[in-house]
């Protein structure tokens, strides 16, 4: 769910820096940023309105902890910076909780997990790649897994993988294939216009942000397993202040109660065809 943070130590000045307006006694008013732009996360439809797995399950938390909710659109690469500002008080933006992230900000959840993916060009070599697993867990690599990347490294040589800039996918790539040439786009769309105009060889992103723009364009498709943990985060989760701890219980209970209640269930289903919520 994706996503690594460009500035940490910009943000972490910041975080000394702000008194935050939201500081209330009992969160009666909650300013939640999303991005707009990682469907079926969060998206902005035609009218301008946000919409979105994200965007819906912050109605939910908000209605469970009686609270009155903003939901704001923000770019992702000023995100972490302007939650320390204190121009809002939550991201729910497909932000994967890694342990960089957790150096300047906290979190409550994991509300959803997912996996992370390749797509390329059809007909291509990579799409007629086959492996023998359809998952790899990077938390506990094995032998027949690190055959897998080591396969995809060999087949990726001298090719080029586009990523959304400061993510979990790009971590993936500088980590596990740093051989492999990398490209950064401000939004995995982006990404997925240079690849159908031959620009990449392939792109990585959260499965079901991929499988959005696959759906959109007949001459992509998805190939590789699914990669989790490990280097790609501990889950999704909802990012706040290092501070706010009171607000990280009621999030984390309200959290609780939607995935106890089926409401992360029934969610993600409506919006990614499937459940991601954690068990």
């Amino acid at each position: 769910m994706k996503k690594t943070v460009a500035a940490l130590a910009f943000g972490a000045i910041l975080a000394i820096a702000v008194s935050p307006a939201a500081a209330q006694d009992k969160w009666s008013k909650i300013r939640i940023a999303t991005e707009g732009a990682y469907a079926p996360w969060n998206a902005t439809a035609p009218s301008g309105e946000l919409i979105g797995f994200e965007v819906d399950l912050a109605r939910e938390l908000c209605r469970k902890m009686n609270a009155e909710c903003q939901i704001l659109a923000q770019d992702w690469d000023g995100i972490i910076p302007a939650l320390q500002q204190g121009k809002y008080d939550v991201i729910m933006a497909g932000m994967s909780i890694t342990d960089e992230r957790k150096q300047v900000i906290d979190f409550a959840g994991p509300y959803g997990s997912e996996p992370t993916a390749f797509a390329t060009i059809k007909g291509s070599a990579l799409a007629g790649m086959t492996f023998d697993l359809k998952g790899v867990d990077l938390a506990t690599v094995e032998p027949q897994e690190q055959q897998i990347l080591d396969a995809l490294a060999k087949a990726l040589e001298g090719k080029t993988v586009g990523v959304q800039t400061s993510t979990i996918q790009a971590n993936f790539m500088e980590r596990l294939l740093p051989q492999v040439r990398m490209r950064t786009y401000g939004t995995l769309d982006e990404a997925g216009i240079d690849l159908v105009n031959g620009r990449l060889d392939a792109m990585l992103g959260d499965r079901s942000a991929a499988q959005e723009i696959v759906k959109k364009e007949e001459s992509l498709t998805m190939f590789g397993p699914n990669f989790v943990r490990g280097v790609l985060g501990e889950g999704v989760g909802a990012g706040l202040r290092q501070r706010d701890q009171d607000l990280k219980a009621k999030l984390n209970a309200a959290i609780a109660e939607a995935n106890g209640d089926g409401t992360i269930a029934r969610l993600s289903e409506q919006w990614f065809g499937y459940d991601i919520s954690v068990k």
